[in-house]
């Protein structure tokens, strides 16, 4: 079976492979098992590879280069209304070789590939969204457009698309879905974790203004001062790198933060299962996968309701949901500490629930779909 992707994910060639970001090619590894041949149409990109990029395992691949648009600045936005008929065709070209075709959503290489596929309305489908998928979220009006067409059973024909969460008033072809990390041999019992001083926190992902990782910084400094000894691990890197750096030292916080940079998988699983809480403040999430990676050890997740999360977290039964204030937040989780009988049921409960979405079922449910 010839797969075709249409993803927004830049490629770097490497000899005869290509790496990407890790988290994305490892999902792709998993669709490509059941395919002779990966068709893909995406922005290649001359770089060198590092601990977050990861090569596809698979011999027979067809990359396609098509160029990242954006409609960010006048100049961009120019360009992109050019060169948009030009890519579309190049996804046609590609699709039209497919015995299945793959969509990557949300985004603006999404929304052409949204619009292109239905050219092929006999052609077996899928389109991952990996972004919130909740009706009543404010997003972007591309955004909104993807969601109606992927849901527009008329114009969108033999298409299964999978969103995270559970929605009300979905056409038939939204299918509730999740992602993994890790293999069923890694579940193991965990002992019920002592939650002595110092309580290790751990921030996972990007250091973007979207994750907010100075409001993680700020949220456990104030825990600091109040009197609960605490350390901080920042796992990643980005553009807030600096003012976090300057943060620190405002707080006079090299004591208890550590910033490591980007690090491989295993360095990070390392530290959800020495860490007790992970803090994702996001402004916006699909299925944020460091929460599921954290609460498969019984590392607390802290989140903001947004998207699937709250079912994630049980309603707070299996984690804690921010306020984004910081003054609630922070006493909240004051009041949590003192209470370890609690903490060690919140962490027992995220591991159980975990252990329901391995990659061993997410690989399952992959070839069900394309079968």
């Amino acid at each position: 079976m010839k797969l075709a992707i249409i993803t927004h994910v830049a490629h770097i060639p490497k000899g005869s492979t290509y790496f990407g970001y890790s988290a994305y090619v490892r999902e792709m590894n998993l669709w490509g098992k059941f395919a002779s041949q990966l068709l893909i149409a995406a922005p290649k990109i001359q770089e060198e590879v590092s601990k977050i990029h990861l090569s596809y395992d698979h011999e027979q691949i067809s990359l396609t280069h098509i160029p990242q648009i954006s409609f960010t600045s006048l100049g961009q936005g120019i360009r992109s209304l050019v060169i948009w008929p030009w890519i579309a065709f190049r996804m046609w070209q590609v699709m039209r070789r497919a015995d299945h075709i793959h969509l990557r959503c949300p985004g603006t290489l999404g929304l052409i590939g949204c619009l292109v596929q239905v050219c092929f309305p006999k052609k077996s489908k899928t389109a991952k969204y990996a972004g919130n998928w909740d009706p009543k979220a404010q997003q972007p009006f591309s955004y909104r457009l993807q969601k109606w067409l992927l849901s527009n059973t008329f114009l969108t024909k033999n298409m299964q698309v999978l969103v995270y969460g559970e929605w009300p008033n979905q056409s038939k072809n939204i299918l509730p879905f999740f992602t993994a990390t890790y293999r069923n041999e890694k579940i193991e019992t965990l002992q019920a974790r002592n939650f002595d001083a110092p309580l290790r926190f751990l921030f996972a992902g990007n250091l973007t203004t979207g994750k907010r990782p100075e409001y993680v910084m700020e949220l456990v400094a104030r825990l600091v001062q109040s009197g609960i000894s605490c350390t901080l691990d920042f796992y990643g890197d980005g553009v807030q790198m600096d003012k976090l750096k300057e943060r620190m030292l405002a707080l006079q916080a090299s004591g208890w933060v550590t910033l490591h940079g980007n690090e491989t998988a295993e360095v990070v699983e390392k530290a959800y299962r020495s860490s007790h809480f992970l803090v994702l403040p996001s402004k916006s999430e699909g299925w944020p996968k460091v929460v599921a990676e954290a609460m498969f050890w019984g590392c607390i997740p802290v989140a903001t309701s947004i998207s699937c999360v709250p079912w994630m977290l049980g309603d707070g039964d299996r984690g804690v949901l921010l306020d984004l204030d910081l003054e609630a937040d922070a006493k909240q989780l004051s009041q949590l500490v003192s209470n370890k009988e609690r903490l060690r049921k919140l962490s027992k409960e995220a591991q159980d629930w975990s252990k329901a979405y391995t990659l061993d079922r997410f690989e399952d449910e992959i070839k069900k779909l394309l079968s």
